[in-house]
């Protein structure tokens, strides 16, 4: 059995979700907690909410809690987090919300308790800029969007017949 390291993590429940699970690993390989709706509402298709968990934390500093999809919910019923990763900072103490986002064909039923996303608690590390008048050299260079794929020599265009 692999040893985990564990940060503690301060918890709140809001008033009247003391029913509702606090988020939790379902296996022990997971790297995400499940985190709960405390609300029912329906997603029709292309609309967007925040999602009440009914639960503020403080996380750490030194480390945020990164809100990503669930993939059944996304594969299934094309419910997902827009903004994914969403990031809860180290100093934000409110209710946490998860943004969903319907991207499917039909309405969806959000029920109080149902798994809605995952938490991932990561370290952070703070950049501080060093400004230069040069950049090294690269082989890559300035390439920018999908300039390591194909070569323009290997892509076949689409004809129509």
């Amino acid at each position: 059995m692999r040893s985990h390291e564990t940060v503690p993590v301060p918890v709140k429940r809001l008033e009247g979700n003391d029913d509702l699970p606090l988020p939790a690993y379902a296996t022990d390989g997971a790297a995400g907690m499940d985190v709960v709706s405390a609300e029912e509402r329906v997603l029709v298709p292309g609309e967007r909410a925040a999602v009440s968990t009914g639960i503020a934390m403080a996380v750490p500093d030194g480390y945020e809690l990164q809100i990503r999809p669930r993939s059944g919910l996304a594969l299934k019923h094309g419910i997902t987090v827009p903004n994914t990763p969403g990031t809860i900072d180290s100093d934000y103490r409110g209710e946490l919300k998860v943004i969903l986002i319907n991207h499917g064909t039909e309405p969806y039923k959000l029920r109080r308790g149902d798994r809605i996303a995952q938490a991932v608690l990561s370290p952070v590390v703070r950049a501080s800029w060093l400004e230069v008048h040069e950049l090294d050299a690269t082989q890559r260079g300035e390439g920018g969007f999908g300039s390591t794929g194909f070569g323009a020599a290997e892509v076949e265009p689409i004809r129509k017949a």
